[in-house]
């Protein structure tokens, strides 16, 4: 009898209430850390008091929480002894232990777990300055390939179309057997080329069909060039797009950033433990440079110094560059696994604890606690830069394509109507007359030369 008495003072406290109802009080346990556990003068605040919260109104259950003693998680050491919350549960110097505490098979063997409440993994914290080295074409990484292949077809159909409409319409070349024309087709070239950048090239058309084209030649080219230097500054500024770490296997085969992770934590024994070749690198480089830190804000601090890479918990982290700007985790994240909260073993409390932390994941109060404490202070980035793509410009290119369509068909009906007038003024047949000038306005640049050549040698006889 005095044994189990014994036993039901060091477990549980017993609160009577003023309606003579008795309700259990739990002993719990927990550690300092932003955001899961905060001291707020005498009381405490955080993701995990949220979360007793919550829990001690479905299960209807008191608390008292109270600092681990030696401020760790817990360890087995080489006597088979546990430290920190793990051990002070094992002990039964506790009830409950509720923090950012991982789920393991170790742990699971000497104290009781409940369902995860949040699900994270490992991943690496860094400065964004650390970055690789430009290349040395990528300037060309606003665009995308689709979108440049479109702009090259743009600039050559606007060259052959200028090409063509000079030498069509006889308010542009008015006399072909004589004149030469200046819109030769690498001279339509040279001048596409020098109004996509804004240079200019003379001489300018002097045709309404010929305007038409160019000027809807420097819109395009007016809005294509600031998208593309909006772009590109997009671009050069992502941070996610420069990482010269992006992942574990960059991680392990560099040697200019010291990494490391947090001394006796789950993480170092997941490298620790992997066959995988690469976690294996990481790990003997960690063993072998003593890089190990005592506790998250070391980790945190060394990082924001430059040149280490902090690697941890991926939820921790992502606190951390929510709260420190200069940080950035990158988006490999391994090793997944979830928070849980420990109990005694075989106690029957951590069936409804599971059952409860269920139910406020599935009514979106778990996810509520998630972005109310780790709401971001830095202020909101670009989104992700990446090269722009041909559907966003669609409008412009159709606006071109309707352009030079136009174009084209004022300088056929320019044709037309001279051919037309001549037909009337020589009295032959108006398909005879626009055949002559088609003829002699569409001779290659050789007969034009050749011709021009001869017309100088009467000349000069």
């Amino acid at each position: 009898m005095h044994a189990v008495v014994l036993l039901c003072i060091c477990l549980y406290s017993i609160d009577i209430d003023d309606d003579s109802e008795v309700r259990i009080v739990l002993l719990c346990l927990t550690l300092q850390q932003d955001p899961y556990t905060m001291s707020k003068g005498s009381q405490m605040e955080g993701y995990c008091m949220d979360l007793l919260s919550e829990l001690a109104k479905k299960l209807d259950f008191k608390y008292n929480v109270h600092l681990v003693k030696d401020g760790s998680y817990g360890r087995q050491d080489e006597t088979g002894a546990w430290n920190g919350m793990i051990g002070e549960v094992v002990r039964k110097e506790a009830d409950l232990a509720i923090a950012p505490l991982t789920l393991t098979a170790a742990r699971e063997k000497v104290v009781g777990m409940t369902k995860p409440f949040m699900q994270t993994g490992i991943s690496i914290l860094l400065r964004k300055d650390i970055s690789e080295e430009a290349g040395i074409f990528d300037f060309l990484n606003a665009f995308s390939v689709e979108t440049w292949v479109g702009i090259l077809a743009a600039y050559l159909g606007t060259a052959i179309s200028i090409c063509v409409v000079a030498r069509l319409s006889p308010c542009e070349w008015s006399q072909p057997q004589t004149e030469e024309n200046s819109f030769t087709f690498s001279h339509s070239l040279w001048y596409t080329a020098g109004a996509l950048t804004l240079q200019g090239a003379g001489p300018h058309p002097k045709a309404l069909s010929g305007r038409i084209i160019c000027c809807t030649w420097w819109l395009f080219g007016l809005v294509l060039l600031a998208c593309y230097f909006s772009n590109l500054s997009t671009f050069q500024g992502s941070d996610s797009n420069q990482l010269m770490v992006k992942g574990f296997e960059d991680l392990a085969n560099q040697q200019g950033i010291e990494y490391g992770t947090l001394s006796g934590s789950s993480t170092l024994a997941f490298f620790k433990n992997s066959n995988n070749p690469t976690y294996r690198r990481i790990y003997e480089h960690m063993e072998r440079a003593k890089s190990f830190v005592s506790s998250m804000d070391e980790g945190v601090r060394r990082a924001k110094e430059g040149n280490f890479a902090f690697i941890g918990e991926s939820v921790s982290l992502d606190l951390v560059a929510a709260r420190h700007c200069e940080l950035v985790r990158v988006h490999e994240v391994i090793g997944m696994r979830g928070y849980s909260i420990a109990g005694t073993l075989g106690s029957p409390m951590l069936k409804n604890l599971s059952v409860a932390i269920l139910e406020l994941s599935e009514a979106g109060e778990l996810a509520y606690l998630r972005s109310k404490w780790w709401a971001s202070s830095c202020m909101a980035d670009a989104a992700k830069a990446s090269p722009l793509q041909p559907h966003s410009l669609k409008g412009m290119f159709l606006v071109l394509a309707l352009g030079l369509g136009l174009g084209v068909l004022l300088a056929v009906l320019e044709l037309t109507t001279k051919s037309r007038s001549n037909a009337r003024e020589q009295r032959k047949s108006y398909c005879t007359v626009l055949s002559d000038e088609l003829s002699q306005r569409l001779r290659t640049t050789a007969t034009n030369k050749k011709r021009s050549q001869e017309t100088a040698d009467k000349d000069k006889a």
